[in-house]
């Protein structure tokens, strides 16, 4: 049975309800409308107000009442509507949640997940379509995850939940709709390590949350041009795990990072440092980054879908990469 990704957000929230009575949700939107995604539709009617928490317009206070809770030893799930909004809250996220268990010198933990709506795709405009991994990926203290397939999607909430630090989980909007079999027993997933989602021999192709699907699309494509691409999917962002990016250049040689966020100081940089730093003398052609364009988001659908990177884009890099 083929299950999107919105249904399996919605089946790990509500594994979550009912295996530990301590977890709640809280957002804006998240009860009565069912959110603004459609995400928590239903589980108003099945867990009440108490565990189905409509939030005011205020993502400040609610990010902060939710550090208040998981200090409290209950286990919130506080929703974001997207991520532009959260820096509303970046004070509460950087100077409280991040920082209390190094303040306190351990005494204090903060057991905290964050889902953030993510990225472009959708014809929302600048302020609600941005990719800003790359400023939580900064923070020490978070935990910062991005589930790119509908499993990762069902099984990483409960995984972080059980962090007794901080979890930001951003969810890509554009994937929202996206289908995938789903085991009837799928359960929670692995949110330490990254992925080789499509073994391959002659590039790396690094990507993470809605950029998966492009690297995917650009790597099938290649197939019938001899071209064998690796897809790693990060799946963490923070701590990066390098290792398995690392491993997989050691096959290749080469190494292509298609990342929505923009170029300049952002995931993609990171990924190319590391590379350059650990992997040197096992690259045999210049790293790649293929990114969004540095332009607030476009309305408009053919200047947005210009913005993005796309599955040419990333093909037209790999193949100068193994050229």
């Amino acid at each position: 049975m083929m299950t999107s990704y919105r249904e399996a957000v919605r089946e790990a929230l509500r594994e979550a309800l009912l295996r530990d009575e301590r977890a709640f949700l809280m957002g804006e939107d998240v009860g009565a409308y069912g959110g603004c995604f459609g995400v928590s539709r239903g589980l108003l009617e099945e867990f009440g107000p108490e565990r189905i928490r409509d939030t005011p317009l205020s993502e400040s206070a609610f990010v902060g009442a939710g550090i208040g809770a998981a200090l409290g030893g209950l286990r919130p799930i506080v929703e974001v509507m997207t991520v532009n909004f959260s820096l509303l809250a970046l004070d509460q996220i950087l100077n409280n949640a991040a920082t209390l268990r190094h303040m306190s010198a351990g005494q204090l933990a903060v057991p905290l997940v964050i889902r953030m709506a993510t990225g472009a795709g959708r014809q929302l405009a600048a302020q609600h379509s941005h990719s800003l991994e790359n400023f939580y990926a900064h923070i020490p203290g978070l935990r910062v995850v991005s589930a790119a397939t509908v499993a990762d999607a069902r099984g990483m909430l409960w995984t972080a939940l059980q962090s007794p630090d901080p979890v930001v989980l951003f969810e890509p909007i554009a994937l929202y709709g996206a289908e995938a079999e789903l085991p009837p027993d799928a359960g929670p997933v692995d949110i330490d390590h990254a992925v080789v989602r499509r073994p391959g021999t002659d590039v790396t192709v690094v990507a993470y949350g809605g950029s998966l699907p492009v690297a995917t699309a650009a790597a099938e494509r290649l197939d019938d041009d001899h071209i064998s691409a690796e897809i790693i999917d990060l799946r963490c962002l923070r701590p990066l795990d390098e290792r398995t990016v690392l491993e997989s250049i050691a096959r290749t040689h080469r190494l292509v990072i298609v990342d929505e966020g923009w170029r300049s100081v952002g995931i993609a940089a990171e990924i190319a440092a590391r590379a350059a730093e650990h992997a040197y003398f096992d690259l045999d052609a210049p790293i790649a980054r293929v990114c969004a364009a540095e332009v607030p988001v476009p309305y408009a659908k053919q200047l947005e879908d210009a913005a993005l990177p796309g599955p040419d884009d990333v093909i037209d890099a790999i193949r100068r990469t193994v050229s």
